[in-house]
Order: structure tokens, then sequence, then C-alpha cells
């Protein structure tokens, strides 16, 4: 179903101006998903889908709301209006009623509201399917159209977490996801048919500079996870925590001697990787040889970062998607499912290393040196294609009739 399309039957009324043969619809649109955290790859959704909206769409970015975990953050970040993603109010349920009169007020007003981007259909983090579903329905009843764009599923472990999950894609006239698997999930947690594919917003963030294509690997980029940090995983295990540190000073350790390659740090959630790359660089025997961006980086600042580079040893699935929309061959760190789908989804599964083995990296790396020629030019043809398959998406978002 092509959903802005169907607005023009929705409940609210909207001005049309037809002049030279165009059809201009003026519609209100509110984004909702895990923004305002400083996490540089939920910002380059974010970036992506406000680009597709503004500037393939033609909607006016003061008529765009976004909810969010911070909203003076995202205004100015993204020069949006912005209003809180949650309310919290001492207990859950005050914060949950809070959340839901305080969002209706602001959703009455809009016409379309995407729940965009990121694995937002999961249980992993109890707070997360309980939220979306409940803003979800709350926006059908204030009157909106509910679209689910371009997001990840998974986990879902837990029968509330379906429950949830399985109310708020029945409350979507259109519910698209970012790969094959999470369309598979849901299916079997029994959602409803129609579940279409489409590739991350990410791959729509403008990028000015591209990868430059090179006779050897020597720049690489390296972006790491607080694997299992006490400081930041849901259930933290030191223990194994400090076996991924070990595991990937010994890797970078080994690509330095072995390969002489100059190794740069740099993060897409800001301060929490930052902090990661500190305790692995403390462990290398070869730290003085590595730089450290301590920035917290704009996802146009990531891509910038990765087309200046070689390669990229990429942890978090969206300096992974960022460093590719610069055309930058990529070694994929699979600490979650989605890296592996990510990989398997380019066709470079072969340059997949596994969170629990590092020793992997080295044969990635040398593979990659193997192909070097043809990898780069793999890698430049698959970036274009996501780039056209992601602006595609909006497909289930466009108005017919306009030219």
């Amino acid at each position: 179903m092509n959903v802005l399309r169907a607005f023009t039957s929705a409940q609210h009324c909207h001005a049309i101006h037809k002049r030279k043969g165009q059809v201009r619809i003026h519609m209100k649109v509110g984004i909702i998903g895990n923004y305002g955290h400083n996490n540089n790859g939920d910002e380059a959704i974010l970036a992506g889908l406000l680009h597709q909206l503004t500037v393939q769409e033609g909607i006016k970015k003061e008529n765009i709301v976004v909810f969010s975990n911070d909203p003076a953050n995202t205004k100015e970040r993204h020069g949006t209006v912005s209003h809180p993603l949650l309310y919290k109010e001492g207990s859950t349920l005050k914060s949950g009623l809070k959340t839901i009169r305080e969002s209706r007020k602001v959703m009455k007003h809009l016409d379309l509201v995407i729940i965009g981007g990121g694995g937002l259909l999961m249980d992993m983090y109890k707070r997360d399917a309980p939220l979306y579903s409940v803003l979800g329905l709350t926006a059908k009843r204030a009157g909106c159209r509910v679209a689910i764009h371009g997001v990840g599923a998974g986990p879902i472990r837990t029968k509330t977490g379906a429950f949830f999950i399985n109310r708020l894609l029945r409350a979507a006239s259109s519910v698209a996801v970012r790969d094959e698997k999470s369309r598979r999930l849901l299916q079997q947690i029994g959602a409803p048919g129609g579940i279409r594919v489409i590739y991350d917003p990410a791959f729509s963030v403008p990028v000015n500079t591209v990868h430059e294509t090179s006779s050897a690997v020597q720049r690489v980029g390296v972006t790491a996870v607080p694997y299992f940090s006490t400081r930041y995983w849901p259930q933290a295990d030191a223990g194994r925590y400090a076996a991924y540190l070990d595991g990937m000073a010994a890797s970078l350790d080994e690509l330095i001697d072995k390969k002489g390659v100059e190794i740069t740090f740099f993060s897409t959630k800001y301060p929490e990787d930052v902090e990661v790359t500190k305790d692995i660089a403390r462990r290398m025997q070869r730290q003085n040889d590595v730089h450290i961006q301590d920035a917290n980086l704009s996802p146009q600042d990531i891509a910038r970062q990765a087309a200046g580079l070689d390669l990229v040893i990429g942890t978090r699935l969206h300096s992974l998607i960022l460093s590719v929309n610069a055309e930058t061959p990529v070694i994929g760190i699979a600490y979650h499912q989605k890296v592996k789908d990510f990989m398997e989804e380019i066709n470079q599964q072969d340059y997949t290393a596994d969170v629990e083995d590092l020793t992997q990296i080295l044969p990635a790396f040398e593979k990659a040196e193997q192909d070097w020629a043809r990898l780069q030019a793999d890698v430049r043809a698959v970036s274009g294609a996501l780039k056209e398959q992601a602006a595609e998406g909006m497909n289930l978002l466009r108005l017919k009739g306009r030219d």
C-alpha cells in the first residue's frame, strides 16, 4: 500500500495545490526511533530519513517532528522540531501514562508517523518492545497513519516482547524491514503478511567524499563496541569483556607487526565506544602506533573518516554501513547477528570475524589483500546499488502523481 497516497483520504484535511501540472500535498510527519543518545549509527538512520523526506519527497523540515531521547540534542544536530520519546515520572505506570498523554497531543496534529530504522523490534532491552508498540498505537488512535520503515528485528525471546511487537505490526499500514532475516523472524512470531524488505535509510546519508582506489591496504580504521562491558551491556560479564579486549589488542598488534598498517580508532557511539577503544589500546604492545579519534563524529563525519581509509574493521553495524556508503571495503566483527546478516547481504561474508574468535581478523585481512583490486571494485558497485535501493524504499511512502 502506498502510504503517502493514502493520506488523500485520511482523517486530516490536506491543502493540495496544483501548479504547472504538479501536485503538492502538505503533510506533517513524525519520526520515532532511538535518537538523541549520541549513537551516530542511529543518527545516521535519522539523517538518511530526513534527506529522503525533504530532498526526495519535498516535505518541509519544519513539518517534521522527531520523538527523541534528547530533544535538544536532536534539534541542534538535525534542525527539526523534537519532542521526548519517553517521559519519566518515577514509576513505569506513571511514565507510560504521561508518555501516551503528551505524545498524543503532538500526534493529533500529524498525518504520518514513521517508526524508522535501527534494531527497534526486539526485547533484548526490556523497554523497547512496549515503548515502540505503545507509541505506534497512540499514533494510530490519534488519527495518524503508521509506517514501520527500515527497521531490524531480533532478538525476540519472550512472549511479552512478541505480543507488543505483533500489536505494533498490526497497527501499521506499511511494514518494511532492513533484511530478509528480520522478515522471517517476524513471520515466525505470527506477524501479518505484506512485510517488505528495503535497505537501511543510512545509505541515503549524503556523502561528498568517497574512497579512492589504492594499490595496497595501509590505512586501517577500527570501531569497537563495549561487548559485555559493565558500563554498557544489558547483562554485563567482566570476564568476557576482558577476553574481548585482549583478543582485539592481540589481533591489531599482529596487523601492525606483520602488515605494517596504520591503525585509527573512531567511534559511532559517544562516549562509550571511545572508552572501549582506549581500553583496547592500553592492552596493545603497539599502543604508541595507533591514533584514537575521540570526537563525537556526525554520520557525515564518519563517512568522511571512512573515505580517507583503505579498509575499516567495524564492529558497530553503522560503522560498516557508513563505510560502504563511502565505498570503503570493510571487515565485519560479528558481535551481533545483524552484523553477519549485513555482511551476507552485501556478499562479503568471507571478510567477517566472529567476536568470540578474533584470531579470524588476520585471515580476513589477508584475503582482502589478495583480492584487493576486485574487492574495491565490488564494494564500489555494492555501494551504488544500496544507495539506489535505499532511495527506492521511499516508494512505500511516496505520492503517485508527483512529477
